[in-house]
């Protein structure tokens, strides 16, 4: 079942759920004439479109809006804060092409800070699922939930059997490895899981974490990792401000922890437009350069060496 059949299947049951884009029809373009009035397109009009959605909520609907990511969490996000966030109601934002995803687009069209800009809202949460099996997965207790959400759309297929039922809050643990964490969500979930194979066949044990829900965060799997592996690598498409690094960071403040932590995200600028490989390989993401910046970073602490942290080209050690 794809994502706009499990709307449609929800719809049928709960005649609440109303459908909400703002002309970003890619998933749910066969929806209009099953629901009907329940089907609403403002056209290219996120703010209004955010408006409209709280204004619904407020009369007991649950409204599921769509855009593209970077506009739906940029343009309108004020109209997110103040008429969803404050309210605390609950509509449901799906963002399209985030992170990666938005490949040949230029920054204008990038959205590698959503997941900051949403967290930081009093009341929203964040569901970043890693596959389209997760996104169905999750998105009965998604819409059930009373709170307001941001998820991040995606279409790709899993690359790897998810044992775990879906949780809200529960991150996804496969491996116990003590050698290396590697955190992450959504997107990245494929190249880190590359990654980790290659690791492992290098004698390296991983564990490898996904995250899911990144507000509320699975906070004792983060705490454990840090207590017993030697190394936690925080693995995003998104600035790393704000993000997965910072969210690791507020938890080890929080309760006086101190680990090892090598960030892979995006620091200082928006990443080159290309095909999704391309930029991968352009901005060092692939599973291959993931897994040799992670084996130098071993290497360096075993030495005593200080390591550059956000180096795009490493030479591999493998």
């Amino acid at each position: 079942m794809n994502y706009e059949e499990k709307l449609k299947e929800i719809s049928e049951y709960n005649q609440n759920l109303v459908v909400m884009t703002a002309e970003n029809r890619a998933a749910i373009r066969n929806l209009p004439e099953i629901l009907g009035k329940r089907f609403i397109d403002v056209g290219i009009t996120e703010q209004t479109m955010i408006g409209a959605a709280a204004g619904l909520a407020l009369r007991g609907r649950i409204p599921i809006v769509h855009a593209l990511a970077t506009f739906l969490t940029l343009r309108a996000f004020e109209f997110i804060r103040t008429d969803v966030g404050i309210g605390n109601l609950p509509v449901k934002l799906v963002g399209g092409v985030p992170g990666f995803l938005s490949e040949a687009n230029g920054p204008t069209h990038q959205a590698i800070e959503d997941v900051s800009l949403m967290r930081g809202i009093p009341n929203m949460r964040v569901f970043c699922p890693a596959d389209h099996e997760e996104l169905v997965e999750g998105l009965p207790q998604i819409i059930e939930d009373k709170s307001p959400w941001y998820v991040r759309y995606t279409t790709l297929q899993p690359i790897v059997k998810h044992y775990d039922k879906f949780v809200i809050g529960k991150a996804e643990i496969l491996g116990d490895g003590l050698d290396v964490a590697l955190l992450t969500y959504g997107f990245m979930t494929k190249e880190s899981w590359r990654a980790k194979e290659i690791l492992e066949k290098k004698g390296i044990s991983v564990r490898f974490i996904n995250m899911r829900t990144l507000k509320p965060i699975d906070t004792e799997a983060i705490i454990n990792a840090a207590k017993e592996c030697t190394l936690l690598v925080t693995i995003e498409d998104h600035f790393l401000t704000g993000g997965l690094f910072s969210i690791v960071g507020e938890i080890f403040l929080k309760h006086s922890l101190r680990s090892n932590v090598l960030p892979i995200a995006l620091e200082h600028q928006w990443f080159k437009p290309a095909l999704l490989h391309d930029v991968l390989a352009y901005e060092g993401f692939t599973g291959e350069q993931i897994a040799s910046k992670i084996a130098v970073h071993l290497h360096n602490l075993e030495k005593g060496i200080e390591t550059e942290l956000h180096e795009k080209h490493v030479e591999p050690i493998l």
